[in-house]
């Protein structure tokens, strides 16, 4: 984890061992708990580790301190293609954390089993549109966690004139300065934007790829490198090396105002990218209780909390307003989501065609002069 993350976190871990010190007797060796002792496996995002970051997770963290590791074990990844490839080889893991595009995909492998919402203590606090996003005909195969936005990061004092749009990534002024994330999807997505396209998803076609491969061929010029890891959002902007990062996720923006960093994070006209991931269940998990035990964990108010607070990240759970920084509430606008999702373009599931028809423009376009 990033440093200056770490710092950001710093208070939040504290009063969370301050609790679990306060706790004590049979919560700290997890004998309060109804599952059974089979260590539950979870596919993940590096840095959403509850062994490592227990804030995330305070009720499940707090059950079994000190032997957690006994509890919990992760296999993670970077990308979802590489997640999904590893559960289709047949590595055994009993959660899955994938997100929106790609959860259509193990339900068409049948890969997982319905979520059981009655044993989900705060399941009618999770937000309608996050919820709907994990079912598939008619039935929920995902529980909503974290969602958030990909924009512009601009370093504003570096810059003549801040970009208000996608299309202005286009503007001669950013030769040379301006990262983008290494994602086809994503890079297609603003593209398509920037071309008018106000529904990418509803609007991918053979034509439509191509259209938006030539004109992120003539986004070269601007591009001085592409980011793989979100560290990369943190230390290049914050350098000064490049004053736009495209397709970044907003907790880039929150490390550079910990720093009294000149900064926005734009709200494009064509609307910023929105994303959803969740947890989806394994068809041959083992230890279930166990397995919904996290779930309901991670589906608390206090869950909320700590990712707002460490990530600046938005939490499926609506009812965690009052635990999280005024500052990150109304930058994420989580007192309005309704309001803020009307104008956001969520990442929508996609065919394996579909995504095959855009991983391949990308690869052309990384490749080309």
């Amino acid at each position: 984890m990033n440093f200056r993350k770490l710092l950001l976190l710093l208070p939040l871990t504290f009063a969370f061992l301050l609790a679990i010190t306060a706790c004590g007797g049979a919560a700290s060796t997890g004998e309060e708990s109804a599952a059974s002792d089979k260590k539950i496996t979870i596919m993940e995002w590096s840095g959403y580790e509850v062994t490592e970051n227990p804030y995330l997770f305070p009720a499940f963290a707090e059950a079994y301190t000190p032997t957690i590791e006994e509890a919990v074990d992760y296999i993670f990844f970077a990308e979802d293609p590489e997640a999904f490839a590893k559960i289709q080889s047949g590595v055994d893991v009993d959660l899955v954390h994938p997100c929106e595009s790609y959860m259509g995909l193990y339900v068409e492998n049948d890969l997982l089993q319905p979520i059981d919402t009655s044993r989900i203590e705060h399941w009618d606090e999770l937000n309608p549109k996050l919820v709907e996003l994990g079912q598939f005909d008619g039935v929920q195969y995902f529980v909503p966690w974290d969602w958030g936005y990909e924009s512009i990061l601009v370093r504003t004092d570096l810059v003549e004139e801040v970009p208000d749009s996608w299309a202005d990534l286009w503007d001669p002024q950013y030769a040379g300065k301006l990262m983008l994330w290494d994602s086809g999807q994503a890079n297609y997505a603003m593209t398509a934007l920037s071309l008018g396209y106000t529904d990418p998803w509803g609007s991918l076609s053979p034509e439509v790829v191509e259209e938006v491969k030539q004109k992120l061929i003539e986004l070269k010029p601007n591009v001085l490198t592409y980011w793989t890891d979100y560290t990369q959002t943190y230390d290049m902007p914050a350098s000064g090396e490049v004053w736009l990062s495209s397709t970044t996720w907003q907790d880039a923006y929150g490390n550079l105002v910990t720093q009294d960093i000149p900064a926005a994070y734009i709200e494009p006209t064509e609307g910023r990218l929105g994303w959803v991931c969740g947890y989806g269940i394994l068809k041959d998990a083992g230890n279930i209780d166990r397995v919904y035990e996290f779930l309901n964990a991670a589906t608390a108010p206090e869950s909320a909390a700590g990712l707002g607070n460490g990530y600046w990240y938005g939490h499926a759970n609506t009812s965690a307003i009052d635990l999280i920084d005024p500052q990150i509430v109304e930058f994420m606008g989580l007192d309005k989501v309704n309001e803020l999702f009307e104008r956001t373009v969520f990442y929508q599931p996609l065919s394996e065609d579909q995504r095959q028809l855009v991983i391949q423009m990308w690869n052309e376009v990384k490749a080309a002069p």
